[in-house]
């Protein structure tokens, strides 16, 4: 399998808001690098943050483009967020079902075709300025 099909399976499994297949993608200890927050390892600390996830948003991943590096231990997608901000999250500006379009990435790094490491960036101001 290559880099850019378990990728597309993550965010298949992402879109399907099935938590399930995304971990199955995944290393045991994969890193999670989260856009301005701390990294947390392994697949308990990933389910986790998706648990939040989705009580706090509903995100929907559109205009996907999946990159693959020579070699296929690296990769990268582009992709605009669609979500609605459902709950409040700590720290940031309080939800009353707000939606937002917002355009991200995510970096990942693989080992026998499973993600050893999940970097995500969007922008967080942009995303304030939506919902606030």
């Amino acid at each position: 399998m290559s880099a850019t099909d378990t990728i597309r399976r993550y965010f298949d499994a992402f879109n399907a808001k099935d938590t399930e297949a995304m971990l199955a993608c995944l290393d045991a200890e994969v890193a999670h690098h989260v856009n301005e927050g701390q990294v947390r390892t392994g697949k308990t600390k990933f389910a986790e943050f998706c648990a939040h996830m989705s009580h706090c948003y509903e995100e929907h991943l559109t205009d996907m483009v999946v990159f693959e590096a020579e070699g296929g231990t690296r990769a990268a997608a582009e992709y605009t967020v669609n979500g609605t901000y459902l709950a409040t999250d700590d720290g940031l500006p309080e939800a009353n079902g707000q939606t937002y379009r917002l355009p991200a990435g995510s970096f990942f790094t693989l080992k026998d075709d499973k993600i050893t490491r999940v970097v995500t960036y969007y922008n967080l101001a942009d995303w304030i300025r939506q919902v606030g």
